[in-house]
């Protein structure tokens, strides 16, 4: 059961509904009306420590229950793996020998960590160290030894903040609400103080007094502010911590409830971004989320309960921002930035982090989202079979989700299905009843990729047009070794040079690259249809350019690249597919209905991956294969303090497509087909038949025309025409005729113009309805106005009839 420190912070959020909600009714009840008087109690503070306990251990459950009996187990194998490697002995100089020396803040920090998995052992019926004298005094003996070596007040901050700030005084703050009853007072008090020292308030860094907390980092400060409020039984820091929430320190301008237009927070589109640039719904966004349901848990009933009505932000980002990125209970890799590299923290277990707090917050969210959460919730985790929530979850966890699972008047809902623009992240998610596609992309706007603290070794590409493709019968596809295996150089989706490239991210800190493109982006149609577009401009090092669009229609996905150009002497492929076969993959490839291995294949019209799906090249293309064996360490991509990975081999079979557009190109191009699930023989008929026809693929258009459903996209580089479709300059535009009606989509990913009008090839009367900021000019030839000035890349529609 060891994770990461972002998904254990997360983790420790979930708890059973019926325990939270039951205690505020008892708890109330013992207050004897001082609520009325606006007088606030010693039985406050000790009901609210209750709760915290309860929402760290996850209070009563049935023994007999054999899911709850593997959780036990689980906690008891790891907390029992700690407790027997504890030095104990009079004469230590750390508390474990591989954190050594505890002076250094990731030793420190992690060793809090450690001791709070044995605290909630301890806590928890059943354990083998459950109510131990021993172990208690033994945890007290450690704490005050981590205090009096590492961590006190007039220990000056050194290496990463985190740990000064965030994960060692939550982990304290923890240990102190579980010992409570048998914590000497003069030791509180000191513990208390550290806190004071280093985490003093959630608005502000402590290192940096001028810089304030945003995001996830806010929520967890939050947290910790609260539980050193109710463990000094100080109301004005617990006001303070849901104060925080709102940012009432600075008037709401980094509160949690709000929707942003710049830097780290939700967006109204759905997006999520940390650290000013990076996509990261799926790590900072879920500590966010379980964070804010915490402490609206935790508070609930008090004095010092959540009245902010802007909580609601909080409520829609499920759907918005949680629900399109969460495949059968996993978390999209495309939104977890640099938590990829981290061997204990997969797409399984963000996911399971996120689904617990998703259902926390439906313990005191309003009645109609909350059913939704958790019939969405019971169709994840009855779908996931390949890595199941029971085989993840901590106690506290598990028990909510029991309850769902348990609850017959809950449906599992299906999945998800639509089609998603993130515009303010630069992220595209696409879904269909059995499958999803998801897009990474980057602009001067949103990072390429997050390295730093040792993590995210070989993330160059991850956001250079990385194309995931999530299959409902394989869902181990990124979470089973994926990352420490697949060639970083061969992303799926990705065009590069074949250049070497150094490790990212090895000082201390985090570091980002945006390249200069504006163009990342595009729009949605009808919510069931999207096309965008990157301009690829090539890291520092390579003047490798190139533009690439996506199509993102009903059964199909098809990826046009035009202007591809490099002067650097160096070959330049596109990459279609790089499939992580598993460790003992043979999934057959067809080549054209001809069983292939590896090598190069003359002018090939389809491919088709066993259980995978197929692949069309229309016009035919040269194609390369290539069926490897990869080794890989987690260590190789991820060597942080507290989340790097092992030195054992990781081996798996891969399955790689690509084209070669050979050594410094000029204007090269390509166009590719994925028929996600298709068989080969659904495979072969669409390559004969042509559905979808590619109407221009060039340095000004690219588009194609569905006849299957009526609908004409473009992605227009430049002021042109394509399909009989005009566009005064950039823009992407999606048209679709059905019944007399034409539906339009318009957006301006690049962000470069004030307006755009966009010509149609055929009549078209008056406005069904539009948004404001589109004008029509009916006629033969009608010609749409579309304000896309300061609407940063999102989607403007309307509905016309002919």
């Amino acid at each position: 059961m060891q994770v990461s420190r972002r998904t254990l912070l997360a983790a420790s959020g979930g708890a059973t509904a019926s325990a939270v909600l039951a205690a505020a009714p008892a708890w109330a009840a013992a207050r004897n009306g001082t609520q009325e008087s606006g007088q606030i109690t010693g039985d406050d503070f000790d009901g609210l420590l209750g709760r915290a306990e309860t929402l760290l251990t996850g209070g009563a459950f049935d023994p007999a229950d054999p899911d709850f009996a593997a959780g036990v187990a689980a906690l008891d194998s790891t907390a029992g793996a700690l407790w027997e490697s504890l030095d104990r002995g009079a004469g230590r100089t750390a508390l474990w020998s591989d954190l050594s020396p505890l002076t250094d803040p990731g030793n420190f920090g992690q060793s809090y960590t450690r001791l709070r998995t044995i605290a909630v052992a301890w806590a928890t019926p059943g354990t083998a160290l459950s109510g131990q004298a021993e172990t208690a005094e033994a945890l007290l003996g450690a704490l005050r030894f981590a205090y009096d070596t590492a961590y006190h007040p007039s220990a000056r901050e050194t290496g990463n903040w985190w740990f000064w700030e965030i994960g060692a005084p939550r982990a304290l703050m923890d240990c102190c609400v579980l010992l409570r009853e048998r914590l000497p007072a003069a030791d509180l008090a000191d513990y208390l103080a550290v806190v004071d020292r280093f985490c003093p308030d959630a608005d502000r860094r402590t290192n940096s007094p001028t810089l304030p907390e945003t995001g996830a980092n806010r929520t967890d400060k939050a947290v910790i502010v609260a539980l050193r409020g109710l463990l000094g039984k100080d109301a004005d820091k617990v006001a303070s911590a849901r104060d925080a929430l709102s940012d009432v320190r600075d008037s709401g301008r980094n509160s949690l409830f709000r929707y942003t237009t710049s830097g780290d927070g939700f967006y109204e589109d759905g997006s999520f971004v940390q650290h000013s640039e990076v996509a990261y719904t799926g790590s900072y966004g879920t500590v966010l989320l379980g964070g804010a349901a915490w402490l609206l848990s935790l508070l609930a009933g008090s004095p010092w309960a959540v009245t902010d009505p802007k909580v609601s932000v909080m409520y829609e980002a499920v759907e918005r921002s949680f629900v399109p990125v969460i495949f059968d209970g996993l978390m999209m890799d495309a939104v977890r930035g640099r938590a990829i590299s981290r061997e204990r923290a997969g797409d399984h277990r963000d996911g399971a982090s996120a689904v617990a707090a998703i259902l926390l917050l439906a313990t005191g969210a309003p009645a109609v989202p909350a059913e939704r959460w958790r019939s969405l919730v019971k169709g994840w985790l009855t779908r996931n079979r390949t890595t199941p929530f029971t085989s993840l979850a901590t106690l506290p966890q598990l028990a909510l989700a029991k309850a769902v699972l348990a609850e017959k008047s809950i449906r599992p809902a299906p999945r998800t299905t639509g089609s998603f623009v993130f515009a303010d992240m630069d992220r595209v998610v696409h879904r269909r009843p059995g499958w999803a596609c998801t897009l990474s992309l980057s602009s001067k706007r949103i990072s390429a990729y997050e390295a730093g603290n040792g993590e995210n070794l070989h993330g160059w590409y991850t956001g250079d047009g990385m194309t995931y493709l999530y299959d409902g019968d394989d869902l181990g596809q990124y979470n089973d070794g994926f990352w420490p295996t697949v060639d970083p150089y061969r992303l799926p989706g990705t065009t590069v040079d074949t250049r070497p490239r150094e490790d990212l991210g090895t000082g201390a800190g985090t570091s980002t690259y945006r390249p200069s493109n504006a163009v990342a982006g595009g729009a949605t149609l009808d919510g069931r249809y999207s096309a965008a577009a990157m301009e690829l401009i090539g890291a520092p090092g390579s003047s490798l350019r190139a533009r690439k669009t996506w199509f993102l229609l009903d059964n199909t996905v098809v990826a046009l690249g035009a202007g591809i150009t490099s002067g650097d002497g160096r070959p330049v492929e596109t990459v279609i597919e790089n499939r992580n076969l598993g460790a003992d993959g043979r999934n057959r490839l067809l080549v054209d209905g001809i069983p292939r291995h590896d090598g190069t294949s003359g002018a090939a019209h389809w491919a088709h991956i066993e259980g995978v799906g197929g692949y069309v090249l229309p016009g035919g293309s040269a194609l390369r294969t290539l069926r490897e064996e990869r080794t890989g360490t987690w260590r190789a991509i991820d060597t942080g303090a507290d989340t790097g990975g092992g030195t054992d081999p990781v081996t798996r079979r891969y399955l790689t497509l690509w084209l070669d557009h050979g050594t410094s190109p000029a204007g090269a191009g390509y166009a590719y087909v994925l028929l996600p699930g298709a068989s080969a023989a659904a495979t072969a008929v669409w390559s004969a038949s042509r559905p979808v026809r590619i109407v221009a693929n060039d340095a000004t258009a690219q588009a194609v025309a569905d006849r299957r459903t009526g609908l004409t996209a473009v992605h227009f580089w430049a002021a042109g025409t394509a399909a009989g479709i005009t566009a005064s300059g950039p823009a992407t535009v999606l048209v679709r005729r059905r019944g007399g009606r034409v539906s339009v989509a318009v957006a301006d990913p690049g962000r470069t113009g004030t307006s755009v009008t966009v010509g149609l090839p055929f009549a078209v009367r008056a406005v069904a309805e539009a948004d404001a900021t589109v004008q029509l000019t009916p006629g033969h030839r009608p010609v749409l106005t579309v304000a896309v000035g300061g609407t940063r890349g999102h989607t403007h529609h309307a509905e016309l009839v002919q």
